[in-house]
């Protein structure tokens, strides 16, 4: 499985998120590019130093989000990616773009030498609170083959976080992931429904059952329950490594080593 070579393991893979601040042009922009970049690749080595698995870079301050983005965010994006992944060169590093700037994420994955990307409205269109989020599988993976990209994986969101899901309340989560494995989605991602909020292990154990591709969990994870999800094929925990727990805070080392190490007992 190409998850197995990248993350050199199956199950309880632990992915840290980077929030690299506002970048240009967004309203909460006040860092200049070469503080942010400084900043991404300091965070970057604290996991690294931890024991981190893997890292996925995301321009979560850049609120409030649009559908798409401009150029600039995918210029900027890739300077930051390639620093942070000359830092740390034998860590699996991957990228999202908020909102749905799936094509711009993996062109700045190609552009950086990154892994893979974690995809927004991959299937079934939904209502998120940046607006009408349509279906992208069928370009998204035309446009990763056209510019040369398919070793990049597309790890798809499924009943995303943030969102609501009454156009498709007549289709369950197992179904929605049936859908992302038949499109060809490298992995599909369960949430809670807003940042930080745990996903349901319930669910887990449903969509595990339902698809043979990687199951990641993508928000909620915490050091009192990552019990709970170690059959996942990987979590990515970005709130609970932050100062008091909260995403928008600053990485907190202590937190990242804590979890690493307890982490690690559950894992054997």
């Amino acid at each position: 499985m190409k998850f197995l070579q990248l993350f050199g393991r199956l199950k309880s893979v632990i992915i840290g998120m980077v929030h690299v601040k506002a970048l240009p042009g967004t309203p909460r922009s006040i860092v200049p590019l070469a503080q942010i970049t400084e900043e991404a690749c300091r965070e970057a080595e604290i996991y690294r130093s931890a024991g981190i698995d893997g890292l996925i870079i995301e321009n979560m301050h850049d609120r409030p989000y649009t559908v798409g983005v401009g150029a600039e965010i995918t210029a900027t994006m890739t300077v930051i990616c390639a620093a942070v992944k000359q830092t740390c060169p034998l860590l699996p590093v991957g990228v999202q773009i908020l909102c749905a700037a799936n094509q711009e994420a993996v062109a700045v994955a190609l552009a950086s030498r990154l892994d893979f990307i974690r995809a927004e409205g991959f299937v079934f269109s939904h209502v998120a609170d940046e607006g009408i989020l349509n279906a992208c599988a069928g370009n998204l993976l035309r446009f990763r083959k056209q510019i040369g990209a398919e070793h990049v994986q597309v790890f798809a969101d499924i009943k995303k976080k943030h969102s609501a899901h009454a156009l498709t309340a007549d289709v369950g989560v197992a179904e929605t992931a049936k859908a992302a494995e038949f499109f060809l989605a490298d992995g599909v991602v369960l949430t809670g429904t807003a940042t930080g909020l745990e996903a349901d292990p319930k669910e887990l154990e449903e969509v595990r059952h339902a698809v043979k591709i990687p199951v990641l969990v993508g928000s909620g994870v915490t050091l009192e329950n990552v019990k709970d999800y170690l059959d996942a094929n990987a979590l990515i925990v970005g709130s609970y490594f932050k100062k008091a727990g909260y995403w928008a805070n600053d990485l907190d080392p202590d937190r990242v080593k804590r979890f690493m190490d307890h982490a690690g007992k559950l894992r054997g």
